[in-house]
């Protein structure tokens, strides 16, 4: 049993458990912020290690031919502001490949260096094999939610792409090694700067969806700005209490921001087609994306349930639920049928899925 922890908005040191499903002793425990004497320690002026976040509150992915799991961390803490944490600080905001039997890490890759904006990378790790540019491999595929879509070996770590998803400002380029060129133009002031993705990312924990045959990955997207400050002086951490290290967090420019559905091209990086949705002022009221072999994708946008098609983004279908969509579908076998649940609100629904495109309401 694999267990993640939160605490990264409130200076915690975190890590990621492992423990014997029969005995419920613990095997290992992988902390995620490096203490002395650890590879990645050096990342982190003084002691600002001890209160470094890096939470570990979603879902990995587990590779069995590899004996690998990967999982997603959070940002550092104090959140916004890097001025007592200067580093890289390893290994927040990154994916981190773990032995499943000692939780030794063997490769990890970070996605936003000295993360000052919240951008925690807590998505799930896409695991695809696929021939990548006329080479079969075993890949990782990752919308971030800094704005960038990445393919790595899964292997090994080795980065291979990095392409923007969403509008973003913050890196001039990723360079060969997949290391962001940051623009100084778009590093927080106490004036305030814009910032494109805002600090609910390009992408957030709701979950994309791979499917092998158009070889798209379907990403839930956030598109908008936010005007972002930093603090002159970073309040003193406090246990038990929010740890932000601003107060001005930003403030968002409404007008400019909706969310959807991208597709996006697994080997070129480039987005294939969008479906989005009207603008809402909440980014968070939108679902986790499920994709089935008959080509159709469900998702959530605020009260209402939608499926659109795989190949071109149509969408096909939308039903009002009453209350918020913001789950994850699952799809499984009943009697030799296939069915469809998701959660809105406090409720389960349940559909049948016939061999249509139109699902039946149960």
């Amino acid at each position: 049993m694999i267990i993640g922890v939160g605490g990264g908005e409130f200076g915690s040191r975190c890590f990621l458990d492992a423990y014997d499903a029969a005995t419920g002793k613990r095997v290992w425990r992988f902390e995620t912020i490096p203490g002395p004497g650890r590879a990645g320690h050096e990342t982190w002026q003084g002691d600002s290690w001890r209160t470094g976040g890096g939470a570990t509150w979603l879902t990995g992915s587990f590779d069995r031919k590899l004996n690998l799991l990967y999982w997603g961390v959070g940002n550092p803490s104090p959140n916004y502001t890097g001025d007592q944490r200067r580093g890289d600080n390893l290994y927040t905001a990154s994916v981190v490949a773990l032995d499943i039997d000692s939780g030794t890490l063997r490769w990890h890759f970070q996605f936003t260096p000295h993360d000052v904006r919240d951008w925690d990378s807590n998505q799930i790790p896409v695991l695809v094999d696929m021939v990548w540019r006329g080479k079969e491999r075993s890949l990782m595929l990752w919308a971030n939610r800094n704005g960038f879509f990445y393919v790595l070996d899964r292997a090994t770590g080795e980065f291979l792409l990095a392409e923007p998803f969403v509008k973003q400002n913050w890196a001039l380029e990723i360079d060969r090694t997949g290391r962001p060129v940051i623009d100084p133009r778009a590093v927080p002031t106490p004036e305030g700067v814009v910032n494109w993705p805002s600090i609910y990312g390009g992408t957030n924990w709701q979950s994309p969806t791979y499917n092998p045959g158009t070889k798209l990955l379907n990403v839930p997207f956030f598109e908008g700005a936010r005007i972002v400050f930093k603090q002159p002086d970073t309040p003193k951490h406090k246990p038990g209490q929010a740890f932000w290290g601003s107060m001005h967090q930003g403030i968002s420019l409404n007008d400019t921001f909706y969310t959807g559905i991208r597709a996006i091209d697994a080997v070129s990086g480039k987005v294939r087609w969008e479906h989005r949705n009207k603008p809402r002022k909440e980014w968070w009221r939108t679902g986790g994306l499920l994709s089935t072999e008959g080509n159709i994708i469900f998702s959530g946008d605020h009260h209402d349930l939608y499926v659109v098609d795989a190949v071109n983004g149509k969408e096909l279908w939308r039903l009002g639920t009453g209350s918020r969509v913001n789950a994850s579908p699952v799809t499984y076998l009943s009697n030799g049928e296939q069915r469809m649940t998701i959660a809105a609100g406090r409720m389960l629904l349940t559909f049948g899925l016939p061999a249509t495109t139109t699902p039946n309401s149960e």
